[in-house]
């Protein structure tokens, strides 16, 4: 098995960026879920209830991101490595509250004007502590703005498998993985315990629970039904559908595409449903 791919998603809910090697870190990837937009109450703006946000695509450029209109690439702003502000919010992230710092006023009135709402970025400084639960953690980690993990892996052959049962097949970027890999049988991540990734070793904490954000196209940011239909038929466990294993960090600071990837597995997989979708 080898890591086929790797995605950080800087901004929260926007379209992610396809890289060659990262670095790894406690929170997640360096920039992943690092910067997140919020409401005029400071909780969460996500692709689940505002579909457009998957036509604004993020990109890495030398001074820091760059975010563009899928569809009007013209459509720009750059936004820095650094907030421009000393202004300190606690925003919302499903039940946890998180210190957040602004980015820059006018930055938040270039997305209010894209997504149809009022919002502002706010950026999650090094010091700002979202722990993870724990049931789930080893050492006491914390989290960035991701939705409740700091790592998610698929197998490329368990995509292989859930669209050779759906008419229209659907890529990748519908699941937001942060790690891709190749040369397992189709859900072979469902029975590991710990992985590893070239130098790095990862725990892996629960599948992951899969939502609406899966049924929207990232090109057109249209909503359909598929996957989750097909898969709500052969991937649930307690009326849960699941797609992928979230995971955690225990060493290793980066992982390159074509690492030797290496699972450890459960003493007592879990069991999940999977049978020929007729």
């Amino acid at each position: 098995m080898h890591l086929q791919d790797i995605y950080i998603y800087p901004i929260k809910s926007l379209g992610g960026i396809k890289v060659e090697e990262a670095i790894t870190e406690e929170k997640g990837l360096q920039y992943d879920r690092r910067w997140m937009l919020v409401d005029k109450n400071r909780v969460f703006i996500t692709q689940r209830n505002i579909f457009r946000l998957a036509l604004l695509q993020v990109r890495f450029i030398e001074s820091g991101l760059e975010v563009f209109q899928k569809k009007n690439p013209e459509i720009r702003i750059e936004i820095p490595f650094l907030p421009q502000t000393d202004t300190f919010l606690n925003v919302t992230i499903w039940e946890d509250e998180v210190v957040g710092q602004l980015v820059d006023p006018a930055i938040g009135k270039w997305f209010s004007d894209q997504i149809g709402i009022p919002c502002d970025l706010v950026y999650m400084p090094e010091d700002s502590e979202r722990k993870l639960k724990p049931k789930y953690s080893v050492n006491n980690e914390s989290v960035s703005f991701s939705d409740g993990m700091p790592y998610l892996i698929i197998g490329q052959e368990s995509l292989n498998d859930l669209n050779s049962k759906l008419e229209n097949p659907v890529p990748m970027d519908r699941f937001r993985p942060n790690l891709v890999f190749s040369g397992a049988e189709h859900f072979e991540e469902d029975g590991w315990d710990t992985v590893q990734i070239g130098e790095a070793v990862f725990k892996v904490t629960k599948p992951c629970a899969r939502c609406v954000l899966t049924t929207v196209n990232q090109d057109s940011g249209i909503r359909g039904k598929e996957p989750l239909l097909t898969l709500s038929q052969y991937r649930k466990v307690k009326n849960k559908i699941m797609f992928g294993q979230k995971m955690l960090l225990l060493k290793g600071d980066k992982i390159k595409v074509g690492d030797a990837v290496s699972g450890k597995m459960l003493q007592k997989p879990i069991e999940i449903k999977d049978f020929h979708v007729q």
